[in-house]
C-alpha cells in the first residue's frame, strides 16, 4: 500500500541530461515528422540546418527514471501503474541541443477508493544549466490502479479540477495521420525501452495481439498535428499541450485529430483510431501564442 508521506514528500534529485541534435531528430522521427520527407516544413525538425525541437520532447528530457519501482519504501504498486495524463508548458522555446537540469516532485495524490486505485501527479521543471533559464514544465498524471485505499492510513488529496471536455459539436478540423510500422522502434530510442512495444512475446503477455505504440508518441503526434494546421509548424508558438492518454495505438494505424479554435489562442482536440474507432487521447487542450 502506498505510503502517502513518504510519496507527497518526494524530491529527485536534479537531473543533468545533455542531447544533441541527434537526439532531437530522433525524437521528431519517432512521433512522425517527415514521414514524407519533401514536406519542408516538417524536414526542419529532422534536419540539423536550422533544426528545431519539438515542444513535446520536454517530457522525455532529464527524466528521473521509473523511480517508482526503485523506491520501494514508498509502497507503490507500481506493476499496476498506467501513465494516464501528460502536459508540457513551455516558458522558453526548448533548444534544439544543450544540457537541461530536470527536478521532480510529487504535487498531488488522490485516493479514489478501495478497489478503485489513485492518482499521482508527478510535475518535472527543465532549465537551462548555461543560462538558468526556465525551459518548460512537465506534468504527468499516473493511474495507480492497485493503491486505492490507501487513505484509511492517512493522508490524500483533494482531486485535481476536471479537465474540459471537448465541444459538443462537429469538430471544425479533422487531421489524418497515419503512423509508421515502426514508430515505437524509432520511439524508444528517445528513452522508454520498455519492451511492450518491441517485444511480441512481452506484447502477448500483457494481453495485447503485438506491441504498442507509447502513449507520449501518440502525444507527440497530436502536437505535430496542431503545429501544423494552427502555427504553420512555428514550435514557438506552441505555450502548453495537455491530454489524457485513453488507449493505446498499434503502429501503422491512422491517428484521426479532431480539432476545435477556441477564440484565437486555445485549440481542444481529441484523437481515435480510424482502423478501429478507438479514442486514444480525450480532453486535449493546446494554448497558443502569436
Amino acid at each position: 500500500m502506498i505510503d502517502y508521506e513518504k510519496t507527497k514528500a518526494w524530491r529527485s534529485d536534479p537531473v543533468r541530461h545533455t542531447y544533441t541534435e541527434r537526439d532531437t531528430i530522433l525524437y521528431a522521427l519517432g512521433v512522425g515528422f517527415a514521414a514524407d520527407p519533401l514536406v519542408l516544413e516538417e524536414l526542419r525538425f529532422v534536419y540539423e540546418q536550422e533544426l528545431r525541437a519539438v515542444p513535446t520532447m520536454a517530457a522525455v528530457l532529464a527524466s528521473p527514471g521509473f523511480w517508482m519501482r526503485d523506491r520501494k519504501e514508498l509502497g507503490i504498486d507500481y506493476l499496476k501503474l498506467v501513465h494516464g495524463e501528460q502536459g508540457v508548458t513551455v516558458h522558453s522555446p526548448l533548444p534544439a541541443s544543450g544540457t537541461l537540469i530536470g527536478e521532480s516532485r510529487v504535487t498531488r495524490i488522490t485516493d479514489k477508493g478501495e478497489g478503485k486505485g489513485a492518482t499521482m501527479h508527478v510535475e518535472k521543471t527543465l532549465t537551462d544549466e548555461a543560462s538558468g533559464r526556465p525551459i518548460a514544465t512537465s506534468e504527468m498524471v499516473l493511474f495507480l490502479r492497485g493503491d486505492g485505499g490507501f487513505s484509511k492510513n492517512g493522508g490524500g488529496d483533494e482531486p485535481a479540477p476536471a479537465a474540459p471536455a471537448t465541444p459538443d459539436a462537429a469538430p471544425e478540423v479533422t487531421i489524418e495521420m497515419p503512423t509508421r510500422a515502426d514508430a515505437a522502434l524509432l520511439y524508444r530510442l528517445s528513452g522508454d525501452i520498455n519492451p511492450l512495444h518491441i517485444d511480441p512475446a512481452v506484447a502477448a503477455k500483457a494481453g495485447f495481439p503485438r506491441p504498442i505504440l507509447h502513449g507520449l508518441a501518440t502525444y507527440g503526434n497530436a502536437c505535430r498535428g496542431i503545429l501544423g494546421r494552427f502555427c504553420e509548424y512555428d514550435a514557438s508558438r506552441m505555450k502548453s499541450i495537455r491530454a489524457r492518454l485513453t488507449s493505446p495505438v498499434y503502429p501503422g494505424e491512422t491517428l484521426v485529430l479532431d480539432c476545435w479554435r477556441l477564440g484565437s489562442e486555445e485549440v481542444a482536440f481529441r484523437a481515435s483510431v480510424k482502423e478501429r474507432g478507438v479514442q486514444v487521447l480525450a480532453n486535449g487542450r493546446a494554448v497558443l501564442g502569436t
